[in-house]
């Protein structure tokens, strides 16, 4: 797709979803700091606009669409989140392949945060590993210009995606978040142990954040926490919020 196709469009514009031909909003899940039993952060997850699974809104996405769409997601995610009255970090999924230039793709993000008046510093860009991206260099823009501007970012779905730790070697986010495939019965899976050891220990000297997803059961949840994992993300804590902040469950972390 050439630059040409990208048209800039106004922070209202992408509230109200200019562009695509549907529509969306999303559901908000706990990032948990299992030390201090708060959520460290809230991740948006798209869903249709009655709650529809993420897959119903991602499979309309088209080349033509992709960056009006990721456009679109940051704003409603920032305002809804706004709405809300979200008073910690918000976690947001964005397209690498939306970006054309870093600089420009990202003023509609910096408007919304200010019309919505929140931090961008709470603002979290998340990228999953299981995109292909072909132009690595690229996306080390990206993540650069970002944090230049006081965002922060995170690969998601590490151990599930194409690069493993070749992306740790081009750039550094802020955090990682360890696919649910390693994290699954982690408690009683000596292979899966030994790769998370590895990775929160490289993490450890990167400065980087390590992030548990999919984590469902007291075990896990007590082998990660040992393995020095602080932030945890699953249904053992809280199930997804559709256009709501949901708690987290206490007995959780009483376990």
């Amino acid at each position: 797709m050439q630059q040409s196709d990208f048209v800039e469009v106004t922070c209202g514009q992408c509230a109200e979803g200019a562009g695509l031909d549907f529509d969306f909003s999303f559901a908000f899940q706990p990032i948990v700091d299992v030390d201090t039993g708060e959520a460290y952060s809230y991740e948006a997850l798209v869903r249709g606009i009655n709650g529809e699974p993420a897959g119903e809104v991602l499979g309309r996405i088209r080349d033509d669409n992709r960056y009006r769409f990721d456009q679109a997601c940051r704003v409603k995610a920032i305002a809804l989140a706004s709405r809300l009255g979200l008073a910690c970090n918000l976690n947001i999924n964005f397209l690498p392949r939306a970006v054309y230039q870093p600089q420009r793709c990202i003023r509609t993000t910096l408007e919304a945060a200010r019309a919505y008046d929140f931090p961008i510093e709470r603002i979290v860009f998340e990228v999953t590993e299981g995109e292909r991206v072909d132009d690595t260099g690229h996306l080390v823009d990206i993540i650069h210009e970002y944090h230049r501007l006081g965002f922060r970012t995170a690969i998601d779905d590490f151990g599930a995606g194409y690069s493993g730790l070749n992306l740790l070697a081009e750039y550094q986010s802020d955090y990682l978040k360890l696919d649910m495939k390693l994290t699954r019965g982690i408690d009683s899976d000596g292979p899966r142990q030994a790769i998370v050891r590895g990775v929160v220990y490289v993490c450890r000297e990167l400065g980087i954040r390590v992030v548990a997803e999919g984590v469902e059961t007291a075990s896990e949840y007590r082998w990660l926490r040992e393995a020095g994992v602080r932030l945890q993300q699953g249904y053992y804590f809280a199930r997804p919020g559709f256009e709501a902040l949901p708690s987290i469950d206490p007995a959780a972390l009483a376990s």
